[in-house]
């Protein structure tokens, strides 16, 4: 639905949470000056699937399979990081080659995801043909990541303990293959999101978010690192293989669309650098180890960087079969805090580049809780935000 509201002396432009623009249900208000948004709010929760809780009636080997429904794109890092935090509970060891296995899957993932989203940002911005362009060579990493572990999408590589499957030599030349097309088509890629004048018309410039704002925002992935926020767990607390093949940052200070576009583009190379030297130097040894069935009691906070960015996984065991308790907090409900900020004095006809921008996923992040005060205030300055840590518009609070 889309229609403008009038109420108390403004319009409000309602958006969702079923609209042609939206490829997942979210409702949005606009409060609109002419062209002009005044204000902004975002309910989020349409998708909930209680998927935490289910987890506290299966064993941690079914969870595994659960927690890979909670996004689609991200499949894999959702797998690999409640993996990663049932073995570090166990206290066992992960085999080096499995992590190096695990490692690729999940740059794979990122690639895929990375192309995924420039071609729906492209379409936002109303450049269909980058969209139809991105979204055929993505074909060439779905491919690949079939050939290694069967599955286009929901991979399901990883065992607690370790991996499924192993890289052969004929694989490891189809990745070198399919990583070489690749690079070409992003380097294509770069050069259009640099240089064309229609494309530049909607992102430079536009949503721009100073490191300051995206610190106190809390956001996360490429859209802090679009922001100059030097942050990414892979370099801040290595997991799986990343200690031993250690990434690049790519950095952008421009905090505009036009960056979060080149940031993207940019991380596919970094991606593309880090597949061909893992593969070039993968080391030999078994594929998993074992794990006990009954995970000794504990609890543990585990971070890993998904495609979108920082991703949060709390387990708690009590020495069963089945985990007592499991939280997870996505990246995408650390950004939308910057896009209900940011689409203050823009215009309506950005706000679709601008949702675009942090590259959101309606279904991984429906888990948050609203406040609502009794006044009436519309605004909190940068320092209220620091200090509560929190974002606040129109009487709620949406917190993560």
């Amino acid at each position: 639905m889309e229609s403008e509201i009038k109420t108390d002396n403004r319009f409000v432009v309602p958006i969702g949470p079923q609209h042609p623009a939206l490829k997942e249900p979210g409702h949005f208000e606009f409060d609109v000056d002419g062209e002009v948004v005044t204000g902004a709010s975002i309910r989020l929760g349409f998708v909930h699937r209680g998927i935490e809780k289910l987890a506290e009636q299966r064993n941690y080997i079914q969870d595994l399979y659960l927690f890979e429904r909670i996004c689609g794109i991200c499949s894999h890092i959702h797998a690999t990081a409640f993996a990663v935090a049932v073995e570090k509970l166990a206290g066992v060891v992960v085999p080096p080659r499995a992590q190096a296995i695990r490692t690729i899957v999940a740059e794979l993932e990122r690639i895929h995801s990375h192309m995924l989203w420039l071609g729906v940002a492209a379409h936002e911005g109303g450049f269909d043909t980058l969209f139809m362009y991105s979204w055929r060579d993505r074909e060439t990493v779905m491919d690949l990541l079939e050939t290694i572990a069967g599955n286009r999408v929901n991979y399901s590589a990883n065992l607690i303990g370790g991996v499924k499957f192993d890289i052969d030599d004929s694989q490891r030349d189809a990745i070198l293959r399919g990583i070489d097309f690749l690079d070409q088509r992003a380097r294509y890629y770069l050069k259009v999101v640099e240089s064309d004048e229609t494309f530049l018309g909607r992102t430079r410039g536009v949503g721009k978010m100073t490191r300051g704002e995206a610190e106190i925002l809390g956001a996360v992935g490429p859209t802090a690192r679009a922001s100059g926020v030097a942050r990414d767990v892979r370099l801040e607390a290595p997991y799986i293989g990343y200690a031993d093949y250690p990434v690049v940052l790519v950095l952008d200070d421009r905090g505009d669309l036009e960056a979060r576009f080149s940031v993207r583009i940019l991380e596919l190379f970094e991606s593309f650098r880090l597949i061909r030297e893992i593969l070039s130097r993968m080391p030999k040894g078994e594929l998993s180890t074992r794990v006990p069935r009954r995970i000794p009691e504990g609890e543990i906070v585990l971070r890993v960087e998904a495609p979108r960015g920082e991703l949060y996984y709390y387990v708690k065991s009590n020495g069963s079969e089945m985990p007592e308790r499991v939280k997870v907090r996505t990246p995408s409900l650390c950004n939308w805090a910057s896009v209900a900020s940011l689409a203050v004095g823009h215009k309506l006809a950005d706000m679709p580049m601008l949702l675009a921008g942090i590259d959101p996923c309606f279904s991984c992040n429906d888990r948050l809780v609203t406040l609502r005060r009794q006044d009436t205030a519309q605004t909190m300055t940068w320092e209220d935000l620091r200090q509560y840590g929190i974002q606040y518009y129109r009487g709620k609070r949406v917190c993560p």
